[in-house]
């Protein structure tokens, strides 16, 4: 009970640290307009006069108002984003609904918070009479200077569009494996304008958000996490493929790295030296079946190493020489 209520109070403090600032710069706003009566006596005729003083105080408490409450707004949103965000359990096995909601909702809120920032700075100069008319346009998105505004940020909106579709169609998801340019790996972060993907060795591949609208993608994990992996061996035509199954069947029941859904060996081409074989084996996730396939890889050699070395692949060539029946061997040179 203690420790649930240490927990309560930790959330409520990091609740209060975020409202913070949006109360201060409000209250700041109305210790303005309250302290505009009180002031008038100070300030010198020749500096500035009442109605100046009293119109600069009311834009700036005005300013500060509306700055306060899109910034509370916005926090207050992207809190339960991410108070929703945390509830999800992404470290379980089979976690696909839970990356649908956590890709929405960490899209929404990056979403959320341009459209929140752009209204407010829009409301904010509405107010200021000088720029009162930028305010409008922001609001209105009209005018040559928008249009030329949104022709050069082209490339910045069409990735915007495209993180809301992704947001709601869904083609990647956080966490996803996929093969993108030739490289493999995971979805590690979804931003407004490019994704992140994490290479199986470590690296960063940083992919613009249209990519994955316009260009074809391979996705493993678009419907479920399971893959089916494959191993194939080039073996001679001696190789029993019979008892290759079965020592498939045995190292897959031996692992935990077998999902217990598909195991089959299969002859896939045979040439004139050789046979190809092709073993499939499926797995709960993409680096399982990496390993997956990797350990049957090395087991069936080793096996067939011990227990068929006449299944290792070999080189043949036709040594028989035909010889003529009156053949008596080389004339002696000059005779």
């Amino acid at each position: 009970m203690l420790i649930r209520t240490k927990i309560d109070a930790r959330r409520n403090t990091r609740w209060l640290k975020r409202f913070r600032p949006p109360l201060l710069l409000a209250l700041t706003g109305a210790a303005l307009v309250l302290s505009l009566p009180w002031l008038d006596g100070y300030i010198p005729p020749s500096v500035m006069s009442a109605d100046q003083a009293e119109r600069i105080g009311g834009v700036t408490s005005g300013v500060l108002f509306v700055i306060a409450i899109g910034w509370l707004v916005g926090t207050i949103v992207d809190a339960l984003i991410k108070r929703r965000l945390a509830r999800l359990h992404l470290d379980v096995a089979d976690n696909l609904e839970a990356r649908k909601s956590a890709t929405r909702l960490d899209v929404v809120r990056r979403v959320w918070i341009v459209i929140a920032g752009l209204v407010t700075l829009a409301a904010a100069l509405t107010i200021i009479p000088g720029v009162k008319q930028i305010g409008v346009s922001l609001f209105a998105s009209a005018g040559i200077a928008g249009i030329a505004i949104g022709l050069a940020a082209r490339p910045v909106l069409s990735n915007l569009i495209a993180g809301l579709q992704i947001a709601f169609t869904q083609p990647i998801r956080l966490d996803d494996a996929v093969v993108v340019e030739g490289e493999w790996g995971w979805i590690e972060e979804i931003g407004l304008f490019y994704v992140v993907i994490k290479i199986w060795d470590w690296r960063r591949l940083v992919v613009p958000l249209s990519y994955f609208i316009e260009q074809p993608f391979q996705n493993w994990t678009r419907k479920s996490a399971s893959i089916i992996g494959t191993v194939l061996w080039t073996v001679d035509y001696h190789a029993p493929v019979g008892a290759m199954r079965q020592k498939l069947e045995e190292i897959c029941k031996s692992t935990d790295l077998w999902n217990g859904d598909v195991v089959n060996l299969q002859v896939t081409e045979a040439s004139g030296t050789a046979v190809t074989v092709r073993a499939l084996a499926s797995a709960s996730t993409s680096p399982k079946a990496w390993d997956l396939r990797c350990l049957i890889r090395e087991q069936m050699i080793e096996w067939l190493q011990a227990e068929h070395p006449e299944a290792l692949p070999r080189l043949r060539a036709d040594t028989a020489v035909s010889v003529p029946e009156d053949f008596n061997g080389f004339a002696a040179r000059g005779s």
